[in-house]
């Protein structure tokens, strides 16, 4: 095939100017101009060239306007929009030519945004007064006189579009409601749907429910359609201001007008009924939201993970994960937190450990509240190992850690009783910029050498505390005074207490609980040192103390101040009080008074579980109990089964005593004080060799050992 010659090209170019310029029309420079219009003509073999435009409208022609130019292109490249009964055309009518386009040189768009300026408000003189003048509103005092008269200076006439221009630049709620009823009053337009929106959501921003709702009955009242907007206003205020039952209230009614809820507002519904327990209508309000076409968002999911955590259902939040999965909802990092705070409350140390993994191979990185969640579950399942090497990839990895994350690292050393690692905490906090000890943090530490009866380097701790500044809580103050009571050292324990007091700690009954614990086995001064501090917190523990020494009292008087003592008492302390009233009974050799106060104390509740029975076994579970209050139920017990046996009353064939097995690191040695007792009652109970802490006895071991008794006492 023979090769083509190239066609020779001669480029003519014209260029006009307006008639403002210097230079002549079709004025022709020796040397190239940037042109606003070229004409190219080709010569070749094929067919002869075409002269150049000489006359002004073949060059008019050449160079149209841009709206001639916008005219072939909409021709072309829009089609008009054919009738509802017939579908659009999607088929191409004929095949496009192709375009050769220089990829060095981009084309140029056919407006131009240097050329056509888009209009703005800052170009609008009314709007940039108006904004001004709103401006000025939020600026002024907030009494009404004082709005008013800036009222007077409006710039403009208050039409629709200027008051909602106006309304909408309005940052205080109490200056939006001003506004809003002022331009009421004016009678200028109708009031629409719109305004009540703006000045509502204005409103729930400073959380004023109780004017939203008055702007909603003012909208029925006049007849104002209420919008799917105005109900989610009303709603998430609701919610805000912890008015559940109004945001219940207003969801119901605004499904009765048939509306159909938007994602916010189902999320924000969702979680009013979660918190108020309503798990039912939550199922109910999602699935119906879900048949109604809508896709829950991370948000919604993340109330229904609280939710089922709150209640500890394993199984609701294996279906919140389900439903995440099927519909392709990816979690964020609140989701995947609300979650794991979900498996530390039903107790899923593993599951929650998968989660967030899952969530960091995802590449979400873990925030401080993350961390503090997985720490605490690793925490409460006393998975020291899994916590500590959470602590090492911490640092590694440079996550995020606060004051909470190390102190809650600290509070679970102190748990599981691993000193060394609590140490080398305690010292990065003290390394850090952001995150150096605090109250809290010295709590900890004193809780972790008070645990330990590590005296000396609990006082070291306290002196730091006193020479930094550091305040001393009642926490600390707990701690520190159980470790000098083990140690016997009353005389730095005074002085902890008097130094406290000066700090301004006011004993609670935590203090109360461990001044009574160092009562229990203290003797002549130490003894009146420690009831003078426990005068000071709580002068009637101190009178009933005196009270139940005196032979001359009756149990119908040790009961009803026993009584007065509980009602006075927090909930959580009443049990530790009644065991270490025993104690100090037990102490004091007056036995039987401590026999009425384990009887008053199972009576008033404080011991549910000590006693159960079944067909087969009978158990007798002291593991909440002090050593005294323990061994007076062993005691009470096995004198209870000894009167039964001599009457020849039914009883099962095994009989146990569960102490618990002792594994703390820092426990007081419960199992081995119990088996002492019981070989100094010389009770037929053995240590089981399969489960440590429980001690068990037979049928026929229990009656041979009364038997044996009965004929030792008539020999």
């Amino acid at each position: 095939m023979a090769a083509t010659p190239f066609t020779a090209l001669d480029v003519h170019y014209s260029i006009l100017y307006s008639s403002d310029t210097k230079f002549p029309v079709g004025f022709t420079f020796p040397f190239k101009l940037p042109s606003k219009r070229f004409t190219l003509v080709c010569n070749s073999s094929k067919s002869p060239p075409k002269p150049p435009p000489n006359s002004s409208t073949e060059l008019q022609k050449q160079n149209p306007s841009l709206a001639e130019q916008l005219k072939p292109l909409s021709s072309t490249t829009l089609t008009d929009i054919p009738p509802k009964d017939q579908p659009p055309n999607t088929h191409l009518l004929t095949k496009p030519r192709s375009t050769w386009v220089n990829p060095t040189r981009p084309k140029p768009s056919v407006l131009s945004l240097q050329r056509h300026k888009r209009s703005s408000y800052s170009y609008n003189p009314r709007i940039r007064d108006l904004k001004l003048f709103a401006r000025k509103l939020n600026e002024c005092d907030t009494s009404e006189a004082a709005f008013k008269g800036v009222l007077e200076e409006i710039p403009h006439p208050p039409t629709r579009e200027n008051s909602l221009l106006v309304l909408n630049n309005l940052k205080p709620w109490e200056k939006t409601i001003l506004f809003f009823n002022w331009v009421k009053t004016q009678n200028l337009f109708p009031i629409e749907t719109i305004f009540y929106n703006v000045t509502m959501k204005s409103l729930r921003f400073g959380r004023q429910f109780q004017l939203i709702e008055e702007l909603a009955h003012d909208m029925i009242k006049n007849e104002v359609e209420l919008d799917n907007i105005t109900y989610s206003t009303i709603i998430t205020c609701a919610k805000r201001c912890n008015l559940f039952d109004k945001a219940v209230e207003w969801f119901e009614r605004m499904y009765k007008t048939g509306l159909m809820p938007d994602e916010v507002t189902y999320s924000a519904v969702l979680d009013v009924y979660a918190k108020l327990g309503k798990v039912e209508e939550v199922m109910s309000l999602y699935e119906r939201g879900r048949a109604s076409g809508w896709k829950p968002d991370a948000i919604a999911f993340s109330v229904l993970g609280k939710m089922f955590g709150e209640a500890g259902d394993y199984d609701g939040i294996r279906y919140v994960l389900q439903e995440m999965k099927a519909l392709g909802v990816e979690p964020n990092l609140v989701v995947y937190n609300t979650l794991l705070e979900a498996m530390g409350k039903v107790a899923k140390p593993g599951l929650a450990r998968s989660l967030f993994e899952e969530m960091v191979e995802s590449g979400i990185n873990p925030n401080e509240k993350t961390l503090t969640s997985l720490v605490r579950i690793y925490g409460k399942a006393r998975w020291a190992r899994d916590a500590l090497q959470l602590w090492e990839r911490m640092k590694s990895n440079g996550w995020p850690m606060d004051f909470i994350l190390y102190n809650t690292l600290l509070s679970m050393c102190a748990d599981l009783g691993l000193v060394d690692e609590a140490e080398g905490l305690f010292e990065d906090m003290k390394a850090s910029e952001h995150s150096k000890p605090d109250s809290w943090s010295y709590t900890a530490m004193l809780n972790i050498y008070g645990s330990g009866r590590n005296v000396d380097k609990a006082m070291k701790l306290f002196e730091d505390i006193s020479d930094l500044g550091v305040e001393l809580n009642v926490m600390g103050c707990t701690c520190l005074i159980q470790c000098l009571g083990r140690a016997k050292r009353i005389d730095d324990l005074v002085r902890v207490f008097e130094f406290s007091l000066k700090k301004g700690v006011k004993p609670d009954d935590r203090l109360c609980g461990s001044l009574l614990s160092v009562l229990s086995y203290c003797e002549g001064e130490d003894l009146d040192k420690v009831l003078a501090c426990l005068h000071q917190a709580n002068p009637k523990l101190v009178a009933f103390i005196k009270m139940v020494e005196e032979e001359k009292t009756s149990f119908e008087m040790v009961k009803e101040e026993f009584k007065s003592i509980l009602n006075d008492t927090s909930v959580e302390a009443r049990r530790p009080f009644c065991n270490c009233l025993i104690d100090i009974c037990r102490n004091k050799d007056t036995t039987e008074r401590a026999h009425e106060l384990l009887y008053m104390g199972t009576v008033y509740g404080l011991y549910p579980g000590l006693h159960t029975k079944t067909a087969d076994e009978w158990r007798l579970n002291v593991r909440s109990l002090s050593v005294g209050a323990a061994h007076t139920a062993l005691e009470e017990w096995v004198g209870t089964l000894t009167k039964m046996v001599e009457r020849q009353e039914a009883l099962p064939q095994l009989f146990s005593a569960n102490t618990g097995a002792g594994t703390h690191k820092f426990s007081q040695g419960l199992p081995s004080a119990f088996a002492l007792h019981v070989r100094k009652l010389a009770a037929p109970f053995r240590q089981s060799e399969e489960k440590a802490g429980l001690f068990v006895a037979t049928r026929e071991d229990l009656v041979s050992w009364v038997q044996s008794r009965s004929l030792a006492a008539t020999a």
